[in-house]
């Protein structure tokens, strides 16, 4: 399966917006399947739209054609009626404009604006503490 992500950072650059997944009972970054659309930034940004009820992005770095933050490989464990699965995730970094409220969608338990430093709290997975990694580094916090 083809996937797209969106690594979300509020506008003063502190902090990230991170969901509890419903299904995996896991803090993630905004995401969905591609169902078909070639165009992965554009899932990502559909996904965070769809999943956090903000409308507003900016991409981080501007420009055309976005480029991804990070490229993932990872398994999704099989669950009712469903095999386990590869995903194939494109990661793009958004920018959430200011004065936006959150909206929890039907696919999570909760959503959060987590400051960097307690990521590592929330998860221990590589992938996402790889992803806060690359996002500091691309807006020059690190």
């Amino acid at each position: 399966h083809v996937t797209g992500s969106a690594w979300v950072v509020s506008d003063d650059r502190t902090r990230v917006l991170l969901t509890h997944h419903r299904k995996l009972d896991r803090w993630l970054q905004l995401g969905g399947h591609a169902d078909g659309d070639p165009d992965l930034f554009a899932v990502a940004l559909r996904e965070a739209r769809e999943e956090s009820g903000l409308a507003s992005f900016a991409a981080h770095p501007a420009g055309e054609p976005p480029v991804p933050l990070d490229v993932d490989v990872h398994t999704i464990p099989a669950r009712s009626g469903e095999p386990a699965h590869l995903h194939h995730d494109l990661r793009f970094l958004l920018v959430a404009r200011p004065g936006q409220p959150l909206r929890v969608s039907e696919e999570s338990h909760a959503l959060r604006w987590v400051p960097w430093h307690e990521l590592p709290a929330l998860s221990e997975e590589e992938s996402l503490l790889r992803m806060a990694r690359y996002a500091q580094e691309a807006l020059g916090l690190g």
